[in-house]
């Protein structure tokens, strides 16, 4: 069993990033500039903001947070995003989920423009992802490929078994992995929570990916011996062991399925520290006009 090390990878190309945000930086005159909007004050969605703020500056991109309280209007939000869309000088914007109930969040999705959505959940980026043209990935199944990359795992021909079928992760995990690209040229399999027997098919996976939102979901008789697993669960509970007082969990259980893997990736330290590196590279190729004009 090895470690698919999220630090190590995510270490290595932010390394690589500052080196050419730097560059471009100096032919803008400026920085690359993410724009961040929050809505409330959910605790997971607070670290999450955090975390995506300290990575662009430590990369060396400008970074701005523009917070609203869950009583915001969606005319408002809607209102502020279309001032962002117009501004120059932001190359990326996203707009954290969950949103409060009364906000319709596909309506707040389609109003990002398309070529600063960084987060790569637009319908026109994952139209473009999904018939392989230029496009942003959505920032979690991006930074999974960049670290199957990282680490040489051959996919072409593989069997690859996603379980979890969200628009965020699931769904364009499956459509990256089935693509004519490499990573990719696997066979692929969606389960979610409505597949009967889910075990029949995880033990078939050559590449298991799991994004079910679901504690230890994974056990060991699900996998097959040599398999490469990819667990993106995020799962907090309340723990009197840490100092945050709370400890994160993956759908996988990790003990005693790493010792039947050829690869797996922990929890924490996996694919949570290869979203921001998605995010980032998605918001130097906005910056660059890379993806579109």
């Amino acid at each position: 069993m090895q470690l698919l090390d999220g630090k190590y990878v995510s270490n290595k190309l932010k390394q690589e990033i500052a080196a050419e945000a730097a560059e471009l930086a100096m032919q803008l005159g400026r920085k690359p500039h993410l724009v961040a909007i929050l809505v409330g004050h959910d605790g997971g969605s607070e670290t999450y903001v955090a975390s995506k703020m300290k990575n662009c500056e430590a990369v060396g991109f400008r970074s701005t947070l523009i917070r609203f309280e869950n009583t915001v209007t969606e005319t408002e939000l809607l209102h502020q995003i279309e001032k962002l869309n117009l501004d120059r000088e932001v190359d990326g914007l996203i707009v954290q989920l969950p949103l409060p109930k009364h906000i319709d969040p596909e309506k707040v999705t389609e109003a990002i423009d398309y070529r600063k959505d960084v987060d790569g959940f637009h319908p026109i980026n994952l139209g473009r992802m999904q018939r392989n043209l230029p496009c942003f990935i959505p920032a979690t199944p991006y930074g999974i490929t960049l670290m199957l990359k990282e680490y040489g795992i051959e996919t072409a021909g593989k069997h690859c078994v996603v379980v979890g079928r969200s628009q965020i992760v699931g769904l364009p995990m499956s459509i990256l992995m089935a693509r004519n690209t490499q990573p990719g040229n696997c066979t692929v399999t969606l389960c979610h929570s409505k597949t009967e027997n889910i075990a029949k098919y995880t033990q078939k996976a050559d590449i298991l990916i799991v994004a079910i939102g679901k504690k230890n979901f994974i056990t060991a008789d699900m996998v097959k011996d040599g398999a490469v697993v990819v667990d993106v669960g995020m799962n907090r509970e309340t723990s009197t062991e840490t100092k945050s007082g709370f400890k994160l969990y993956g759908d996988v259980d990790f003990e005693p399925v790493a010792p039947k893997s050829s690869w797996i990736t922990p929890v924490p330290g996996g694919v949570g520290l290869m979203t921001i590196v998605g995010l980032l590279k998605n918001t130097l190729a906005a910056a660059r006009k890379e993806v579109y004009v």
